[in-house]
Formats: structure tokens, C-alpha cells, sequence
């Protein structure tokens, strides 16, 4: 199970950290990525974090932007999301796979998505 929670509304610029708890005692062992949907849109890929060594990955648009996050001993993975832009407002989804990919179809478990909404 996963639970997404962290979105909201915010002004271009502005700051939000989402997290992406999970309660099974194996959370360590998975990759865990985030995705954002729009209204009318297909799902896309923001940013992933690997099981073993905790590399990150981002897409274009969050790269210098966006932070992922896996603390050690939390079965928790934070997105903190910088100078928001209009163009990011989307639900966001977490998703736990078994290796970093930017696609959501090799992903297994997911969480229900947080809305984003940011104003210019």
C-alpha cells in the first residue's frame, strides 16, 4: 500500500513537498517514481529513485527543480518540488517497481494521487 499525500494549492514559484508512504516492512527493496497526469493528458514521468544505491533520476522539466528523497530507516520518499510553475499542476502518483524506469506500465504498486495546482 501507498499513500501520496503533500499536494495543494500554491502561487508560481512556490514550494510543496510531497511524500510517498508505503507500510510494508520490503519498501526499502523497491524503486519508487513519481508521475503526474493533466487533465486530457497521458501520464508522465517526474522523477524515480533507485532501491539499492538511491540514485536519482528526473525528468527534463523537474530536473534542477525537483528533489526525490529516500531517507534511511523511513519507509517514506519525499518530492520536494521547487519554483512551480503553472505547467506542473497535474495529480501526482507515487509508484513502487522492482527498477528505475521512466515509464508508468513497469511500475506494479501505486498510491492515489495528490493534486498539484499552481497559479500564476
Amino acid at each position: 500500500q501507498l499513500q501520496a499525500s503533500g499536494g495543494g494549492l500554491v502561487q508560481a514559484g512556490g514550494s510543496l513537498r510531497l511524500s510517498c508512504a508505503a507500510s510494508v516492512r520490503t519498501f526499502s527493496n523497491y524503486a519508487i517514481g513519481w508521475f503526474r497526469q493533466a487533465p486530457g493528458k497521458e501520464r508522465e514521468f517526474v522523477a524515480a529513485i533507485s532501491s539499492s544505491s538511491g540514485n536519482p533520476y528526473y525528468s527534463d522539466s523537474a530536473k534542477g527543480r525537483f528533489t526525490i528523497s529516500r531517507p534511511n530507516a523511513k519507509n517514506t520518499v519525499y518530492l520536494q518540488m521547487d519554483s512551480l510553475k503553472p505547467e506542473d499542476t497535474a495529480a501526482y502518483y507515487c509508484a513502487a517497481g522492482s527498477s528505475v524506469r521512466t515509464h508508468w506500465s513497469f511500475y506494479n504498486y501505486w498510491g492515489q494521487g495528490t493534486q498539484v495546482t499552481v497559479s500564476s
